[in-house]
């Protein structure tokens, strides 16, 4: 990004106004589609502004970990592909993918949102695992929140493959869906010319001086947290950006109905 547009973004913000106009807490327009895809167990599709993602859902049965012998598995892999950015290239999957899977996973793992016990089948022999795979469709900003938002709908939405105990027979989709406690959502709150602002299009986000994104429940409960960024954030920082996720939080999660 050019100094021009960094510096016009945090001359917008001196006024609490951003690029597009929107207020500094405004998400843009999101569009929520279930069943995007009939190769996946459970799919979504979000749209934040331009962003688009699509997270699906895979089932399969597997051997337990060695020192979780009576829970399923549960992991989440990301793709960034290069038809969705100039910035992304093919091939093994770069920092940011990492960090995105990594963030998804941990905020949906450390909810309990998943009832991994029930999806043992036979303890330390056979159990369910539980695979999200998001894929960016196109980027401009705020990748994080709606490859979350994607993943928590895909997974209420999911129904498990029929299983005869041998084998699974993935064309027929049973009415058995996974058993769910909570319901996270992820909310990311940036700071920079100190303002704090949600929803950053990709021009605001060369601009960032810190961000956290964080993970509630719905009773606000924090599951899961990451801070990004170069610059220091003070206990004061800390404690406003997650009031504001939080709140916001509870417009997202509205999506998942």
């Amino acid at each position: 990004m050019s100094n021009i547009v960094k510096d016009h973004v945090l001359e917008l913000l001196k006024n609490d106004t951003r690029v597009d106009g929107r207020g500094l807490k405004d998400y843009r327009d999101i569009k929520v589609d279930v069943e995007v895809t009939s190769t996946a167990e459970g799919s979504a599709r979000v749209k934040i502004g331009d962003t688009d993602v699509i997270a699906g859902v895979k089932f399969n049965v597997e051997t337990p970990y060695p020192d979780n012998p009576e829970n399923g598995n549960f992991m989440v892999n990301a793709e960034f592909l290069p038809l969705s950015s100039p910035n992304f290239e093919a091939g093994p999957p770069k920092i940011d993918a990492i960090e995105l899977s990594r963030v998804v996973d941990r905020g949906i793992r450390e909810s309990k949102m998943i009832d991994t016990g029930s999806l043992c089948i036979t303890p330390g022999e056979k159990v369910w695992s539980v695979g999200v795979d998001i894929c960016t469709l196109n980027t401009d900003g705020n990748l994080i929140d709606a490859a979350a938002l994607a993943a928590i709908v895909a997974l209420k939405n999911a129904r498990f493959p029929k299983y005869d105990g041998v084998k699974l027979d993935y064309k027929t989709l049973t009415d058995e869906k996974l058993k769910l406690s909570k319901m996270p959502i992820c909310a990311t709150v940036v700071k920079a010319g100190g303002k704090f602002f949600v929803d950053l299009n990709e021009e605001e986000e060369e601009a960032t001086e810190a961000k956290l994104n964080v993970w509630s429940t719905e009773d606000g409960e924090l599951s899961a947290l990451q801070k990004g960024g170069d610059s220091n954030l003070t206990v004061e920082d800390i404690n406003q950006m997650f009031d504001i996720a939080i709140e916001k939080a509870t417009e997202l999660r509205k999506f998942v109905q």
